[in-house]
């Protein structure tokens, strides 16, 4: 990863009249990275989105594609690809024909659709009506016509909303390949557990206002150890008399104030038998939740 951003949000602020949809946003994706977007309803995403890609004119700051605004960009489709929304396809084309009138309006070589196609496993649904898609299938042609201008930037909201489990696992391989080649990723998801699972950054705002921002095993950092053991109330008696801090319930420690490997230490001095022994560590969606004070992401 390098320190280059692919997008740059500089005191970025958008009114709808008395409304303060963003309010004097600033944050980096870099280049190399897939940076999860998060907030709850209405804190502000996808006004930020669109102002980055030139559908909304910001109210101050900047909002900066590989350094220039989206309506500076001389070929934006080879700058950024985006999928906001699974709406707009004509249902009475065919996924070949829909990314070809694309790449025609854009510029780009209309041979370039069989090569996104095969890169969203869409090749053999490449000549089939978009009317008889599953929103599964809509959000894989989505993701192709981004890739089309073989961007440097990827912009995408909810992309795993329709997609079955599989989808969802190509959906993070495919994003992991895109920022290891050089690429910045910023997605808008609600399901935190995939945005834990491929995102290396997040990002959270509230109320159009930045709460946080870093790595995402910062913020999901360990918060103590869970250890299972037939003699846990001696085990207990051991840490405690070690400095640590110890919640007992059946057979289970929950242990803080202390490190995984110094448990298991003490429980070898102690003669403790130990059936699990792990970190505790906070999810995404408890830091989400936590960070939003209870808000839906």
């Amino acid at each position: 990863m390098t320190d280059a951003p692919g997008i740059e949000i500089r005191g970025l602020s958008k009114l709808f009249g008395p409304v303060t949809a963003v309010d004097d946003l600033s944050f980096s994706v870099p280049i190399g990275s897939v940076t999860g977007f998060l907030g709850p309803n209405g804190a502000g995403k996808t006004t930020t989105m669109r102002c980055l890609l030139g559908l909304a004119r910001p109210s101050a700051g900047q909002a900066l594609l590989t350094g220039s605004r989206y309506e500076d960009l001389r070929d934006p489709l080879r700058i950024v690809g985006a999928a906001l929304e699974v709406t707009g396809f004509h249902p009475g084309r065919t996924a070949r024909r829909h990314l070809q009138v694309i790449a025609v309006a854009a510029g780009i070589d209309a041979a370039r659709t069989d090569a996104v196609l095969a890169a969203t496993a869409m090749t053999e649904y490449a000549d089939r009506r978009v009317g008889g898609f599953s929103s599964g299938m809509r959000q894989r042609l989505a993701l192709s016509a981004a890739l089309l201008g073989e961007p440097k930037v990827l912009v995408l909201d909810e992309p795993a909303n329709g997609l079955d489990p599989a989808g969802m696992a190509w959906l993070r391989g495919a994003l992991r390949t895109f920022a290891d080649r050089g690429g910045a990723v910023l997605i808008s998801s609600h399901v935190l557990g995939e945005i834990q699972a491929v995102a290396d950054r997040v990002v959270v705002i509230g109320r159009g206002r930045l709460v946080t921002e870093g790595p995402t095993d910062v913020l999901t950092a360990s918060v103590g150890v869970s250890v299972r053991s037939p003699s846990a109330d001696v085990l207990a008696e051991a840490l405690r008399a070690d400095g640590a801090t110890v919640a007992v319930e059946a057979d289970s420690l929950t242990v803080t104030g202390t490190s995984i490997e110094r448990v298991g230490e003490i429980a070898a001095r102690a003669g403790v038998v130990l059936h699990e022994l792990r970190a505790r560590t906070t999810t995404l969606e408890e830091a989400f939740l936590e960070l939003t004070e209870g808000g839906t992401p």
